[in-house]
Parts: C-alpha cells; structure tokens; sequence
C-alpha cells in the first residue's frame, strides 16, 4: 500500500511552501510519526510526518517551492527497507587484447632533425670621424688618420705627395677643421622648466583567485522579515525616544535570590521577566502604546500579549507570551525560554508568532549600547533594551558608578504622541529601578 505525502494547509494566505530539507532520504525506511521534511513558509517552519510506517520515495528536492496539497512523495508500506534497490550486474570484464606486430613490418626509424648552425652574426666597426670623409685614407699612416679623425677634415679635394699619392701629415697643414657633411649639427636649447608630474595612482591589485563570492536564494522567512521591516518604516510615522535606568536595584535582587529560584522553577532569573511585568504596568497606563491602526480607526487592545524578538539562524523572529499580564515571572522567565527553544530549533509554530500587541527587543544580548528598533507591524511601539554598563552618574549630588541600561522606545507617531511615549519610557524606568512597585501594580 502507497500512502501519498502532501504539503498540509499551514495557515490562512498561505499559497506555497519551501521544502527547506528531507529529514529523511529517498530509499530510506520510516515509521510512523517520524519526521519526513520541515517546510518553511512565510511566516515560520513546519514539520511534515509519516502516517505510516514503510520506505520512503520522495518526488520533490530540497529548495523547491511547491503549492498547498502538492504530492512531494510517498511511502510504501509492502517495500522493505532497501528492497526497491536493485543489484547492479557486475559488467563483464573483456579479454585482454593483446597486440601482434607483423614480421614483415619494418619499424620506420625517423632520422632526429637537424638543428640549424645559424650564422655568425656580421661584425661591425664603430663609426669613427673618418666615416665622415669622402676620401679612403686606410692606406695612409696612422698620424694622418689620427689627425683627420680628430679634426673632422675633408679631404676629398687634397692631392697626396706622398708614395702612391698617399696623404702626409704636411698636406693637412692649412685645411680648416670642418663638420663632417652628412652630420648637422644639433641646436642646443635651454632646458624647459621642471614641470611636476601627478603622483601616479596604486595599481589595481590582481583579483586572487581565492576571492569567490557565492549566491543563494532568500529563504521565504527572509523576504518575508524584510518586506515587513520595509513597509514598516514606509506606512508609520516610526519615531524613538530614549532613557537610561539604573540596574542596581534589580541586580541586588537577582543577586539575593537567584539560588532560590533556579532551585524551585529550574530556570535562571533574567531580567526580561523584570521588563515584561514593568511594559505591563507602562501599557496599562498607557493604552494607546497597546493599540493600532486600522484604517481611520484606532483599536485598544485590552489585553497583553507581549512577543519577545529572538535571534535565530534563519532570522529574527517574534514568539509572542500571552496574557502576560496574568502571569508571574517564574511563568513569564519559563515562556521565554520555551519559545527561544523552539524558535532556534525550527519548531516554531504561527500561533506562536500571531496576536502581540506590544514587542521588546533585547539587544544588549549581542553587546548592543544603544540602537532605535523597527516597529512589528501592526503593532504601535517596540521597546529596545541594551547592554548594562557601569558609568559614573550623579547620585544625591554625589558622582557614583553604577550599573546603566539605555532603553530605547520606537513609536508609530500617527498614534502615539510624544508626551506619552516619554511618560511610557519613565513608567517603566520607575518600575525596574523600584521592583517593589511591580509587585504591588502601582
């Protein structure tokens, strides 16, 4: 029996899905409820199991988009593992050939080339002033030829008293030294002003052969993040305050208890927990904070479901803690991790992600000291936490070191003004520096 594998209806809009991997291979025996592939949409990761138990033949490749109820496979519950594997013939090996040379042929001996003896290259006698004369004068005495060298002479015209009509040094006497006729001479100019030259630009350096770049696809999660971010910041009018607020009071108090609370919850005490109960109370004593903007209308949320911005590997995501305001923060430390767990494993699901009405963002995780985070789209404000840094601050008129936090507050001013996202920001800066009051909600 053949149970076909197709692509489930993973959430409302959602047309099409990525096969992001096969946990499973072609050929590879299943059981049932093991996990066959992980879609990745849209909005999050989806896990695809088997309904039955058998050998697995898959239909799709990894990276391929296909649409909602599309057949990526099947599985064979009548095949057993590796069955539908056929064994390959051995081919068979042909007799060696073995090479018969004739009697009567006569290997051809190829005579090696001769290398060419090239000839000697012809010597040339450095010209000399006697080159410029119209007159052979090789046959006269060396201090005639020396003179005439010299002095540059021309000759052409003197009759020699010597033997055989041979030049003497006494039929030099009289001629004018003379440059020789086929060498004008030069004009000397003046030399031109030193003109100074650019200094010349580096040479491009030689692309290394090992500088590659590579290109892959963005995965559906990707583009869906930053066409959010982008229509975020083309349809609200974001704008960010900040604050700063003094940990001390929260640090002595996770110091004093924290042994306690790992003991009884199993869970380390954070400071989200801290920020998540003080948004809260800043939230309920501003409303429009917790609201949106639809169309001419503007909603108020009246409950509070805070998502929480966790760094994965394919992205930021937003898990969302709900009705937070109805839980403690043990409960609230528990969710935060629950859902980072299953967000960095891929198992995130969209009800996680769906209904916040308000996001913190907690960059000082990653060393951040302050930043201006982008709104989650509807929602109306995102509170930016940072990195806690000892600065010297004025205390009672007195200069002490203590631990400070920028808090960085991004708003939709379409809805929220600027008095109130100061007052939201200061509400909640009272609420840390003063855990007391979180307890008793004022």
């Amino acid at each position: 029996m053949k149970t076909q594998i197709k692509i489930p209806a993973v959430g409302e809009s959602i047309n099409e899905a990525t096969i992001s991997q096969w946990v499973k291979k072609n050929g590879e025996s299943v059981k049932r409820d093991d996990v066959l592939l992980i879609l990745e949409t849209d909005k999050a990761s989806v896990e695809v199991v088997a309904e039955s138990d058998g050998v697995l033949a898959t239909k799709a490749k990894e990276g391929e988009t296909v649409a909602i109820g599309a057949i990526v496979g099947e599985i064979d519950s009548d095949v057993a593992a590796g069955a539908s594997a056929k064994p390959t013939a051995k081919p068979s090996t042909p007799p060696p050939v073995t090479e018969v040379k004739s009697a009567s042929a006569k290997p051809t001996s190829t005579p090696p080339p001769t290398k060419a003896t090239p000839p000697p290259p012809p010597t040339t006698a450095p010209l000399s002033a006697a080159a410029f004369t119209t007159r052979d004068i090789s046959a006269s005495g060396p201090a005639v030829r020396r003179i005439v060298e010299e002095q540059g002479l021309q000759i052409s015209g003197v009759s020699g008293t010597g033997k055989d009509g041979r030049l003497t040094k006494g039929d030099l006497l009289g001629l004018k030294q003379s440059p020789a006729p086929t060498s004008a001479p030069v004009p000397v100019s003046a030399p031109a002003p030193a003109v100074a030259r650019p200094t010349p630009l580096p040479q491009a350096r030689a692309v290394d052969a090992e500088q590659t770049s590579t290109r892959e696809p963005m995965s559906k999660l990707r583009q869906t993040i930053a066409k959010r971010l982008v229509e975020a910041q083309h349809n609200a009018a974001i704008l960010t305050t900040f604050n700063e607020i003094d940990m001390s009071a929260v640090m002595a108090l996770r110091a004093k208890y924290k042994d306690k609370f790992k003991e009884r919850y199993g869970i380390n005490l954070g400071f989200m927990g801290f920020f998540v109960k003080a948004a809260i109370e800043a939230l309920k004593a501003f409303p429009r904070v917790n609201g949106l903007i639809d169309g001419t209308d503007i909603v108020f949320n009246h409950f509070y479901n805070i998502g929480i911005a966790v760094g994965t590997e394919k992205g930021l995501l937003v898990p969302v803690v709900r009705d937070a305001d109805r839980l403690s923060i043990a409960d609230v430390e528990l969710s935060i991790k629950h859902y980072a767990e299953k967000a960095r494993a891929g198992k995130i699901s969209l009800e996680d992600l769906s209904a916040g009405t308000f996001t913190i963002s907690n960059g000082g995780v990653y060393g951040s000291l302050l930043s201006t985070p982008i709104l989650n789209p509807p929602q109306s404000a995102i509170l930016g936490l940072h990195k806690i840094e000892e600065r010297p601050v004025a205390v009672q008129g007195k200069i002490e070191i203590r631990p400070m936090m920028y808090v960085a507050l991004s708003y939709d001013h379409r809805i929220i003004d600027g008095a109130e996202s100061v007052s939201f920001l200061v509400k909640i800066k009272d609420g840390i520096e003063d855990p007391a009051r979180l307890l008793i909600e004022i």
